[in-house]
């Protein structure tokens, strides 16, 4: 005779194996500080290529008027707001990163949790009925 909650847990268990489990379980795989760490990285570096890309084509729109103003003070202060600028974008970057990956780790985990707890009540199940 066909148990109801075995099927029904199995259901489940495949549903998630083929939706959300193989992603959540990459990346369970890590440590969250790992994860984010790693995520963090990767932000950085396409801030900075984007920032650089920007920082080239405001330069390239405003040649004129930068040659027109063409001063050691300017150029000073224009460096300083660009690299503090830059700092400024990258802080935020990473912040924004490490919410966004850390609750992204948090969900997988209690996800693959989740998974693994109905994997030992089948196994649980299992074992009955070979008794």
């Amino acid at each position: 005779m066909i148990d109801e909650k075995k099927v029904m847990l199995m259901t489940r268990m495949a549903s998630y194996e083929s939706n959300e489990g193989r992603e959540d379980l990459k990346i369970s795989a890590y440590y969250r500080k790992d994860y984010v760490g790693l995520h963090i990285v990767y932000a950085v570096i396409w801030a900075t290529i984007g920032y650089g890309c920007l920082a080239a084509l405001a330069v390239i729109c405003m040649f004129d008027k930068l040659m027109d103003s063409m001063s050691m003070n300017v150029m000073v202060g224009l460096g300083i707001a660009v690299i503090i600028g830059y700092i400024i974008t990258l802080i935020i970057y990473a912040a924004i990163t490490y919410v966004i990956y850390n609750r992204k780790h948090q969900r997988a985990r209690m996800r693959v949790k989740k998974y693994n707890h109905d994997l030992a009540r089948l196994l649980k199940i299992y074992e009955k009925e070979n008794r």
